[in-house]
């Protein structure tokens, strides 16, 4: 939660952190598509092999309940159902032989599946 001073307005935020190095990628991407309009939207949804599954995506809509953050510019929303599984989990964009895409580090996460793709 954040006050502004200016307006004692209080905003409510999710616990969702995003590397500078996440941020940058996912800000690169949209800047690639010449979309300024839309925001990064991390969500939880039931599937996989797990029980629960990640998307990442980017949103043009804003959704009654939805908690917001701003990493350097890149707006990232979370919907209010989601945001109680994702508090504390840490976002990052690996690029190396191996891999190349965005990870997420859950600490709420039991378990997940052999794929990644889903957790409990």
């Amino acid at each position: 939660m954040t006050v502004d001073n200016t307006t004692d307005v209080v905003t409510e935020t999710h616990g969702v952190e995003l590397t500078d190095t996440a941020a940058a990628k996912a800000k690169a991407l949209l800047d690639q598509e010449g979309r300024d309009d839309m925001h990064l939207r991390i969500a939880v949804q039931p599937g996989g092999c797990a029980g629960l599954r990640y998307q990442l995506f980017f949103d043009d809509r804003s959704l009654d309940g939805d908690l917001f953050r701003d990493f350097h510019g890149l707006k990232v929303g979370v919907d209010r159902m989601s945001a109680p599984y994702l508090q504390g989990a840490v976002i990052d964009f690996v690029d190396s032989i191996e891999k190349q895409g965005f990870t997420i580090d859950n600490p709420n996460a039991g378990g997940s599946c052999a794929c990644g793709d889903s957790f409990n």
